[in-house]
């Protein structure tokens, strides 16, 4: 076999092995699940210039069964929001979550805290996920405490809060819906 005989097989074996790995790519393997349709997790503290210590965490999921329905979106999240030793705490169930590429909105019906009179209202909270920068907006910005008893499901505020510098670790998973 001459070298140019040679190097075409090299060539035709390297561009099959290619296509092969390239097909496989985004196939599941049996038995595997595929990704779920929507997620927001992570931990980070909020950057206040007074020192107040803020931390918001997240392990909200919507199942990829349930891709055409953000409402079925399922898991919790928390905040605590602490100056001199004074301030106070929540957590709420998830009641919707809608992302769209780094960015997740997700709201949820406070479920345990110790603040007066929260326990019951709906909350929603913006993420822009943006690695070790990320920003964070609540609905609470714009009402009273947190807000009316009748905030609708999938509704936050513009993501105007910075994280302190190196807590950034908010991951967004993009909903692709079928339009």
């Amino acid at each position: 076999m001459n070298r140019r005989t040679r190097t075409a097989l090299l060539g035709s074996a390297l561009l099959l092995t290619v296509a092969a790995a390239a097909g496989s790519a985004g196939a599941s393997a049996p038995g595997e699940s595929e990704r779920e349709a929507a997620a927001l997790t992570g931990k980070a503290k909020l950057y206040r210039s007074a020192g107040d210590d803020i931390t918001f965490s997240f392990d909200a999921h919507l199942a990829a069964k349930d891709k055409a329905d953000p409402m079925k979106a399922t898991g919790t999240f928390e905040w605590s929001h602490y100056l001199n030793g004074e301030g106070a705490w929540a957590k709420a169930k998830v009641d919707c979550l809608v992302t769209g590429g780094k960015v997740a909105v997700v709201s949820g019906v406070v479920t345990a805290t110790d603040l007066p009179g929260a326990k019951g209202t709906r909350v929603g909270i913006t993420v822009h996920d943006l690695g070790r920068h990320d920003r964070l907006g609540y609905s609470w910005a714009t009402t009273e405490d947190l807000g009316p008893k009748d905030l609708p499901k999938c509704v936050g505020s513009a993501p105007f809060e910075k994280v302190r510098k190196g807590t950034g670790d908010f991951t967004v998973v993009p909903w692709r819906p079928d339009f």
